[in-house]
């Protein structure tokens, strides 16, 4: 039997909309649909009816147990010979852990491609009408992983971070506490506008801001859960006078 191939596809926020026309074309024509809990019902139904839809967005084993059988799962489909399209939500590049993915099918001697898709890093700001880079606001923005955050052994370097005009943390609002008081030791200042864009083009999407200082009380106060975007910088006033124009 013919060895199957598999497409990492980038499925941006979530939104069918989003996705490139390259994502759409491959979902209705494959075989197997491997996707996680980013995913919105609508991108699914692109795929043809006759689909395997495998659902990996629980596991009780930890993000690692997780990412192991995900790998495996992909090799065993694309040795069946099948079309594996794995959903990724983003950009699957972009820390969504795609080239560990990649590696593994590499080192098996599985074929794939990447197919880019809209990365809620950029995705997420836009949606909230906060440009992450702005003349005379902002000439530069960095794009950070908030699980840096809680580790000891940090591999960010926060001082350089805290200089940065505009930093978007992804996957932070579980560490916001951590992500802030880093960001003020660093040397920025408490009053630096901050926004949150949480679950940006689902229906119950929200953006809350705030400041460094108190960004991580009104997480706690307003119940803000993931998966959410940390934007963080002076861009974050402009939001205002975008949303004037609002229609």
């Amino acid at each position: 039997m013919a060895v199957g191939k598999v497409h990492l596809v980038g499925a941006g926020p979530g939104h069918p909309d989003l996705l490139t026309i390259k994502a759409a074309a491959l979902l209705k024509t494959a075989d197997v649909v491997v996707y996680d809990r980013l995913i919105q019902p609508g991108v699914l139904d692109l795929a043809k009816p006759e689909a395997e839809r495998v659902f990996m967005g629980k596991h009780l084993g930890g993000p690692d147990a997780a990412q192991r059988e995900i790998n495996e799962l992909l090799v065993e489909k694309a040795r069946a010979g099948k079309m594996v399209v794995r959903l990724k939500g983003g950009d699957p590049f972009m820390f969504g852990r795609g080239g560990e993915e990649a590696a593994y099918l590499v080192a098996h001697a599985i074929p794939f491609e990447v197919v880019p898709g809209v990365s809620s890093a950029m995705a997420a700001p836009l949606r909230a009408l906060i440009p992450v880079t702005h003349r005379g606001v902002a000439a530069c923005v960095a794009f950070a992983t908030g699980h840096e955050a809680e580790e000891e052994g940090t591999r960010l370097d926060w001082g350089a971070l805290a200089r940065i005009p505009t930093v978007v943390f992804m996957m932070g609002v579980g560490n916001v506490r951590q992500i802030s008081t880093r960001l003020i030791e660093g040397g920025r200042a408490g009053s630096t506008p901050v926004a949150i864009v949480q679950q940006a083009y689902w229906d119950d999407e929200r953006v809350v801001t705030s400041t460094l200082a108190a960004v991580a009380d009104d997480v706690d106060r307003l119940g803000i859960r993931p998966p959410a975007t940390l934007v963080v910088g002076e861009v974050v006033r402009l939001r205002a006078t975008l949303r004037g124009s609002e229609s």
